[in-house]
């Protein structure tokens, strides 16, 4: 009787595990499943860029499963753009599911410029010219908030006690989710003229 609890308890434990393993969620994924499916990259659809290391690659993955259109909508986009000739303005990609801002701007001082952070949309950002830093820091280390949330523009202002800048040239994009706070358009050395383009992907 005990030899055959104890084989009971080794085949749930197994299939348990590869439950787990071949899970189409990728709430359940490890690490290693995580990886593996975001280094393959076919969530690019052909955009050839970098993703930048300091995206939350499990955050990306459930998001993109559950709103896998408008992510693939967005990728698509940049893929397909040819954003030197493109207009400056905003692109309507699927109605306010996906959308996206074509600015330019000379890149700012520490000083000049704040953090801010979304609750309804994700940001994909890419410098399609020039170079700039973007200062990014977890939201839980927000230490005074500039100016309360303003849901009309989905957006908040604040200060961060934790402080850390990475470059974003045009090799390599950016993702920010509403837990992670973001200060784009600082100078890299002197301040030089900066075409971005940000897609805004609807996550709530």
């Amino acid at each position: 009787m005990k030899n055959l609890i104890t084989k009971i308890m080794v085949l749930a434990g197994l299939l348990s595990f590869f439950g787990c393993k071949n899970s189409t969620d990728p709430a359940e994924w490890n690490a290693k499943q995580i990886n593996k499916w975001f280094e393959k990259g076919e969530w690019l659809n052909g955009w050839q860029a970098t993703p930048d290391s300091t995206i939350n690659r499990k955050e990306f993955a459930i998001s993109y499963f559950k709103h896998k259109e408008r992510w693939d909508k967005a990728f698509a986009f940049f893929k397909d753009s040819n954003f030197a000739t493109m207009e400056i303005k905003r692109y309507d990609i699927d109605d306010d599911n996906v959308f996206a801002l074509l600015s330019e701007y000379l890149t700012k001082s520490e000083d000049e410029a704040r953090y801010e952070a979304h609750q309804r949309y994700a940001d994909i950002q890419y410098v399609a010219s020039g170079k700039e830093l973007i200062g990014v820091a977890p939201l839980s280390t927000k230490n005074e908030i500039l100016q309360p949330y303003d849901s009309t523009k989905d957006i908040m202002f604040l200060s961060v006690n934790e402080v850390k800048n990475h470059k974003a040239t045009p090799d390599r994009f950016f993702i920010f989710f509403p837990d992670e706070a973001h200060r784009p358009g600082l100078r890299d050395g002197d301040s030089t003229l900066v075409r971005k383009v940000v897609i805004k992907v609807k996550v709530d």
